[in-house]
């Protein structure tokens, strides 16, 4: 059994610097070893807090080191499945931000290199590793809400005026439904595994990305609804609706930086139990999970068909959308 792994990453991104590579540092059974940048200003926060760390001046040679045996891409969006492709064909496991492609069918050569190789392909879906996601999961199975009759989610933020934020700008494949339309979609998905049968959607279109999308869904046990946009007042929420309860998540998708994680039960009678996740770090427990798939061979819980699978409702979203004025 292999006892560490040893994990690069591609990019200086604020994104790794804040959250993924720090986890990595701290995860058990990991050990971050490489950073592919070709500024070293870029690479100091990284040191300050990993004085070993190797850097590599490229992506290439980064993926030419055979020291390192996964890496972690936090590139821009439509970057994604091209530099996965390439560091699977390298030898490496990959864990990739979301969205890692732009559409579903992308998907398969990925699946199609993992099977062939045997390495560890995975979208970077962190919730989906926080206890507060697998209790919903759980709840929701054992009928503690009776049959589920609707879901909604929210998603927000405003990014305005960071005009120059990839997540602006549509070459780099931004908006809002590919950054953070993946929660409300895949979080749903997860907690009931179930899949949607109609898709309808509304977009307000901005400079040629979606500023703020609306979602209507028949699944086959329930109805959906949510909404995400890069123009409005921060917000997340869950919410799971039952006939017999009602489930919902305070902060389902930034534990910790948006608030603390709590999964409220409702019962009849106006009971509301509420349990607090105040310390769990869903970053680092995704980086120990990836470790232990590769160490042990354990199940990974995100797969990459289940990534395939949000991103095919993503492609309905696109592909069905009423414009908005």
């Amino acid at each position: 059994m292999q006892e560490t792994v040893k994990w690069g990453v591609l990019g200086a991104a604020k994104f790794a610097r804040q959250y993924m590579a720090p986890a990595i540092h701290a995860a058990n059974g990991a050990r971050l070893s490489g950073l592919a940048t070709s500024s070293a200003d870029k690479a100091l926060p990284f040191q300050a807090f990993c004085p070993d760390l190797t850097v590599y001046d490229s992506y290439d040679a980064l993926l030419a080191d055979p020291q390192i045996d996964a890496v972690y891409i936090p590139l821009p969006n439509h970057l994604h499945a091209d530099w996965s492709l390439k560091a699977l064909d390298a030898g490496k496991h990959v864990l990739c931000e979301k969205p890692m492609t732009m559409r579903a069918d992308e998907f398969d050569a990925l699946i199609e290199i993992r099977d062939q190789t045997g390495l560890l392909a995975a979208e970077a879906y962190m919730i989906v590793h926080h206890p507060q996601w697998q209790l919903v999961r759980q709840l929701i199975a054992d009928g503690a809400i009776g049959k589920l009759v609707h879901v909604t989610g929210a998603f927000s933020f405003d990014n305005r005026a960071d005009t120059g934020n990839i997540r602006n700008r549509a070459e780099t494949g931004g908006g809002g439904l590919r950054d953070i339309g993946v929660y409300v979609i895949g979080s749903a998905r997860y907690a009931t595994g179930q899949e949607p049968q109609v898709v309808e959607s509304t977009i307000r279109w901005e400079d040629g990305i979606d500023a703020f999308t609306e979602i209507r869904a028949q699944f086959p046990d329930f109805t959906y609804s949510a909404y995400v946009s890069i123009r409005m007042h921060p917000h997340q929420e869950m919410v799971f609706h039952g006939e017999g309860g009602v489930i919902r998540l305070t902060a389902p998708f930034n534990a910790r930086v948006f608030g603390e994680a709590r999964v409220e039960l409702h019962r009849p009678g106006l009971e509301v139990q509420v349990t607090r996740f105040p310390g769990e770090d869903h970053y680092k427990l995704q980086v120990e999970a990836f470790c232990n798939s590769v160490r042990q061979g354990a199940e990974y819980p995100c797969p990459l068909e289940f990534s395939r699978g949000t991103q095919a409702m993503i492609d309905r979203v696109f592909e069905g959308a009423v414009s908005l004025p």
